[in-house]
């Protein structure tokens, strides 16, 4: 007897949707797809359409769901771009990311705050969480501006700017986000709430993330190449390692209090530097990427599929706040606080500009909405869709071919 299930419609759906938006941009262009804009429009084609769907997943009405997926896609990649990187021991080179996390991050989110407040009528604690969540570069559907990996060499500086950059900027985003969610609850700013904030939110818990993402790098690095010697984890071919050791770093660290998006970031770092050369680092990363990959796509087929509910309350003044963090406020903060370093010309405007947004703004304020009552909760989830979807499109599309003339790179 045939019958008829629901549930596996979706999965076939689900699954063609994955296959077209990986397939058929190689009907146009001979680089790797960039798949997210077209994984996010073909969830709205495929599924938006189904009456009680949007309004079910939105992550409004079901915001435990969203943060718990983009948690893992956020850590997970996290994890392999601190494996990516093969050098790190030139203090030159980290100039550009250290000026755009202390000087481009910060301009970002008052001028955003700003923003939302002048022209969309957000409310302080809004506005401040708007600057926070849209503030971080995304480690997920950046690839085509990062470097290669590990062991592949070539890191040029363009790439490992925005590639650092991410690894470190969704850790770093969290103290204002904790900051917007003091200011809900407290109703104001006091030299108590601010003092509070400073020491546990700033200073210790980024403090606890960087010392348990390196003590857990290590203690895998051992594990892996040092004990046994004899027949050491790192001949197998088990690149399921990485999940678990994704999984430690980032536990161990939340239940230490500090901030795990950081500690999944250096732990990756850190393993890195332990036997540099050796061919598992690969099998590591490609492992935490194949996952990351299926998560991601996942996550945003359902974007897509929630707009019609995630974009009702989006206006004229919403769309213009996304429109302008993308074209105006990323642009022009990151060529400030690049002013001085060795990055001029083309190179400069490409650091600039590409400043993907995507998984780790859905799970901020997916963690925000769990955590608090929030105001004007609608809006800002309008605001942050829309910032994506205009991200993935322009971004996605556009980044490979620039970073390829900004570095000088042949098209393979």
């Amino acid at each position: 007897m045939f019958e008829f299930s629901s549930y596996h419609v979706l999965l076939a759906a689900l699954g063609v949707a994955i296959i077209l938006a990986y397939w058929l941009p190689r009907f146009f262009s001979g680089r790797e797809p960039a798949a997210s804009a077209l994984l996010i429009g073909l969830g709205f084609l495929i599924f938006g359409w189904i009456p009680g769907m949007p309004e079910a997943i939105s992550p409004v009405t079901s915001p435990k769901v969203w943060e718990v997926v983009s948690e893992l896609c956020v850590i997970v990649g996290l994890f392999g771009v601190g494996l990516r990187i093969d050098r790190i021991f030139d203090r030159g080179r980290w100039t550009p990311t250290v000026r755009l996390l202390a000087v481009a991050m910060p301009l970002t989110i008052v001028a955003l705050a700003v923003v939302g407040w002048a022209w969309a009528g957000l409310g302080l604690t809004a506005a401040l969480l708007l600057g926070a969540v849209l503030s971080p570069t995304d480690p997920v559907l950046a690839s085509d501006v990062q470097v290669g990996r590990p062991t592949e060499g070539g890191e040029h500086p363009v790439r490992f700017t925005l590639t650092t950059e991410a690894g470190l900027n969704d850790g770093l985003a969290f103290p204002f986000v904790h900051l917007a969610l003091a200011l809900a609850a407290a109703g104001a700013l006091t030299l108590g709430v601010a003092g509070e904030w400073l020491w546990r939110d700033v200073l210790f818990r980024i403090a606890m993330g960087a010392a348990c993402g390196a003590a857990v790098g290590w203690l895998l690095g051992k594990i892996l190449f040092a004990f046994p010697r004899a027949n050491a984890l790192a001949e197998t071919e088990s690149g399921v390692f990485a999940l678990a050791g994704v999984f430690v770093a980032y536990g161990v660290t939340e239940l230490a209090e500090g901030y795990g998006f950081i500690a999944a970031f250096v732990a990756g770092l850190t393993l890195r530097r332990i036997e540099s050369d050796h061919a598992f680092h690969v099998r590591l990363h490609d492992f935490s990427e194949t996952i990351e990959h299926a998560l991601t796509a996942m996550l945003l087929i359902g974007l897509g599929a929630a707009l019609p509910a995630v974009l009702a309350e989006l206006d004229l003044a919403t769309a213009a706040v996304a429109a302008a963090l993308i074209l105006l406020i990323r642009p022009a903060a990151g060529w400030l606080s690049l002013s001085g370093t060795l990055f001029s010309g083309r190179r400069r405007a490409v650091v600039a500009f590409y400043g993907v947004r995507g998984v780790g703004s859905i799970y901020y304020l997916s963690y925000a909405g769990s955590h608090a009552d929030l105001p004007e909760e609608g809006r800002l989830w309008a605001i942050v869709a829309f910032a994506i979807l205009l991200s993935t499109v322009l971004h996605g599309f556009t980044a490979a071919f620039a970073v390829e003339k900004a570095t000088g790179e042949k098209q393979t």
